[in-house]
């Protein structure tokens, strides 16, 4: 388990004194018993992840862009696919703070901070860490370790488990009152919730094993530690959270490496959506429009891959250069009409242009190349809705959410559209 921890210890305090009895009331811990299962059954284990899920999302920490949260998704089930006996549900979901950072919570909610996703130099090291934090899931490591502690007091254990809120969102604003009650559960909880060593290792072995199997490198792992452990910035300066809950020596790396050699050397690329996902963070990641910009442009055009050009274009969009942005869409729809991403960039490029008909066609173009995409469709929904014709944006979300499970965000969205629509029945029944 990776933690960050930014608020203050007295914010920490009082948030622990507010917290008792939110967990105690919300949360129902069970009867601590003499094995795992007994102390937190699974099905208490998913209420409780649930609950925890329901207190980030109040925080406005989750990164909602479909596009990433739809890759982190792809790239995450297909690694749990490989560690799952299939009594495990996983969401993978993306956490907008800069610090370098993963974490698992009860129930199979996996967060990954956006420092942490940008840090990696590639998909294999990304899947990595996700497939990491999976076999802390499927390993049972959190009912194990609150086993662990069931002498502890009823507070205690809650506040062990509500620690792995403040791992998820540590870089909230610690002003936000709500926020703060939900995550803020104390760093000293979190000192007891920190897998032991051998937990440590049996993820390292299970994750490889799944990388593997999913057709990853399996030195993904170990070369991402690597990267963070022999970074020469001075280390009071530079460990990444996670570093400082996780240590890894070079006895860790080193067997980690000797673990992989037992697989197949795989000769992996990063898949086009990888690229996408990292070009839409730094894109947004950075203060102003102007520093955007001036990052994509920091090498020649004719130089860029045509990742680094499509972040280049979100840049020039960002920064208002709609027509600079068009055409390079253009060049990437024509050059790559699979990837929906550029579909999207292309459509949201001729409506900063006020081109209405091209953008409606583009997205019609997207939906009978890859019918019911969520990305693509709730992009096109925000656009109608923008232009006014919630009709027909009712429509296509109803179409796609009939036959996907849809997030918190796309089900407030269909709701809008209702109601814009003159729907106030269905408006109120989606919500």
């Amino acid at each position: 388990m990776i933690a960050t921890l930014k608020q203050t210890t007295l914010t920490i305090l009082i948030a622990l004194l507010l917290s008792a009895t939110l967990w105690a009331d919300e949360i129902n811990l069970p009867d601590i018993g003499s094995a795992a299962d007994a102390t937190l059954p699974k099905t208490e284990e998913a209420r409780i992840g649930a609950a925890i899920m329901r207190q980030i999302r109040r925080s406005g920490v989750i990164v909602e862009d479909p596009q990433i949260a739809e890759y982190i998704n792809e790239i995450g089930h297909r690694v749990a696919a490989h560690a799952n006996d299939g009594g495990h549900k996983f969401t993978f979901f993306v956490v907008d703070d800069p610090s370098v950072n993963a974490f698992a919570l009860p129930g199979g909610y996996i967060g990954v901070h956006t420092g942490l996703l940008e840090a990696t130099r590639n998909e294999d090291e990304l899947a990595g860490v996700l497939a990491h934090e999976v076999a802390h899931v499927t390993q049972r490591h959190i009912a194990r370790a609150v086993n662990a502690n069931r002498r502890q007091s009823l507070l205690t254990t809650a506040i062990m488990l509500g620690a792995l809120v403040a791992a998820a969102v540590g870089g909230a604003d610690a002003d936000v009152m709500q926020a703060t009650t939900a995550i803020a559960q104390g760093s000293a909880a979190q000192a007891q919730i920190n897998f032991t060593r051998s937990n440590e290792y049996e993820a390292d072995r299970i994750g490889i094993a799944a990388l593997a199997a999913a057709g990853f490198d399996p030195n993904g792992m170990a070369s991402f530690f690597e990267v963070l452990s022999n970074d020469s910035t001075p280390i009071e300066a530079r460990v990444p959270e996670f570093l400082r809950t996780h240590p890894v020596g070079t006895a860790r790396v080193a067997e980690a490496r000797n673990r992989a050699r037992n697989y197949p050397e795989v000769q992996s690329a990063n898949s086009i959506n990888y690229g996408i996902a990292r070009a839409r963070l730094l894109v947004a990641g950075h203060k102003t429009p102007e520093d955007a910009v001036e990052f994509f442009e920091r090498q020649q055009y004719e130089y860029q891959d045509d990742v680094w050009r499509y972040g280049r274009a979100l840049a020039y969009l960002r920064d208002g250069r709609n027509r600079e942005a068009n055409r390079i869409m253009e060049e990437l729809v024509n050059k790559n009409p699979e990837v929906i991403a550029y579909h999207v960039g292309l459509a949201q490029a001729q409506l900063a242009m006020e081109q209405i008909d091209e953008t409606i066609k583009t997205y019609e173009r997207g939906r009978e190349l890859f019918p019911r995409n969520v990305p693509l469709i709730v992009h096109y929904a925000e656009a109608l809705l923008q232009l006014d014709r919630a009709q027909l944006a009712h429509e296509i979300l109803l179409d796609l959410l009939n036959n996907t499970p849809p997030t918190p965000d796309q089900v407030e969205l269909i709701a809008r559209a209702a109601s814009e629509a003159g729907e106030t029945a269905e408006a109120f029944y989606y919500l």
